[in-house]
């Protein structure tokens, strides 16, 4: 067992394969350590989050390395059958490499229990261990730049299923229609870490279409009262908070503002919580206009702010200063003269929905 410190409040362990992993995470979630906020297994680490103010990285470090990692694992998730259609591109190769027909690489598959050891790639994506023994095949020499959602595949000892269509190198054998990844579920992972796994063979067997994910909310067309109109967003403009932390066993990752301390500058200026959503800009070109009166700040890089106001005055505003827009006054963000992403807050905040507790945008997770 290594460890190895991440940042002030976060600690990687690192050890000898999959097993002892999975020992040492099933021993932490049985009898936890106090102080500990979050685990997050992948194939021989774990990343341990945890409070400072409740145990010292070298006490926890010492706890953890009591652990044995040398007993049995004994997980109580739930089961879940996913039916899968098996006639995926790579089944005939797979069969090829293994030396046994497509038949019998479908019944080794659908005849053995998986578990979800981890999850990460994508939101909802699962590494599942355990199945056949045999089952183990490399993955593709060259990767598809795109498989489909719902595929079902191989690599190494693995299986998984892509929750949505994205690049990847693993051996395709199958597809189901079971969503892996749906924000209108309370949960929108399917499969979480602990969760035993078995698949189904419904080849020939007519199956609905996998649903397109589930977007974030919009904001209401139909909104009243004052509002910024975006005429152009330069490279990216995002709405960011301080992150959606917590959901690491469904494959989210934390996201947010890259630059926390600038975020909370720019709540600060315009009289918000500090965690207030902001748009993150990224370089130049962000320009718009206010309906209504409303008072904004940038925090973040040094970028000049050039105000135009209704009757087509043109004059230079400092960042890092509240500024007080009237009904028809404009803002173009500059080309940075130093740093590289800008915040943009207004008083009040904006009204956009939380998703998963958090107005964070995560392009990933949709």
């Amino acid at each position: 067992m290594r460890f190895l410190p991440v940042n002030l409040d976060a600690l990687l362990v690192e050890l000898d394969d999959l097993a002892q992993t999975l020992a040492l995470l099933a021993s932490l979630q049985a009898e936890p350590i106090a102080g500990i906020e979050e685990l997050v297994p992948a194939a021989r680490t774990i990343l341990v989050r945890f409070r400072p103010g409740a145990v010292t990285r070298d006490a926890l470090a010492r706890r953890i390395g009591e652990r044995r990692l040398d007993g049995s694992i004994e997980r109580a998730g739930r089961r879940i059958e996913i039916p899968v259609d098996y006639d995926g591109e790579d089944l005939g190769e797979v069969a090829r490499h293994l030396g046994i027909s497509r038949e019998e690489v479908i019944r080794r598959h659908t005849g053995h229990d998986y578990t979800v050891a981890f999850t990460g790639f994508a939101p909802g994506f699962a590494y599942l261990s355990g199945g056949h023994p045999s089952l183990d095949v490399p993955r593709r020499t060259t990767p598809r730049t795109r498989i489909p959602a719902g595929a079902v595949a191989l690599a190494g000892r693995f299986s998984g299923v892509y929750p949505q269509a994205s690049p990847g190198g693993w051996q395709i054998i199958g597809v189901t229609a079971t969503p892996m990844w749906d924000l209108g579920r309370a949960q929108p992972a399917l499969l979480q870490p602990g969760c035993t796994v078995r698949f189904v063979d419904v080849s020939g067997q007519a199956a609905p279409a996998i649903a397109p994910p589930v977007p974030a909310p919009a904001p209401s067309a139909m909104h009243e009262g004052p509002a910024l109109e975006v005429h152009a967003t330069g490279l990216q403009a995002l709405f960011q908070d301080l992150g959606r932390h917590g959901l690491a066993g469904q494959g989210v990752s934390a996201s947010g503002a890259m630059d926390r301390g600038a975020l909370r500058a720019a709540n600060r200026l315009v009289g918000n919580a500090s965690d207030a959503a902001c748009i993150e800009i990224v370089g130049a070109g962000f320009r718009f206009s206010c309906r209504g009166d409303a008072v904004v700040a940038f925090a973040g890089a040094d970028v000049p702010l050039q105000l135009r106001s209704a009757g087509g005055a043109r004059w230079t505003v400092p960042t890092h200063e509240a500024i007080a827009l009237a009904d028809g006054d404009s803002l173009t963000v500059g080309e940075p003269r130093a740093g590289l992403r800008s915040y943009l807050a207004v008083r009040g905040g904006f009204e956009v929905a939380p998703v998963l507790g958090s107005a964070a945008t995560d392009t990933l997770a949709h």
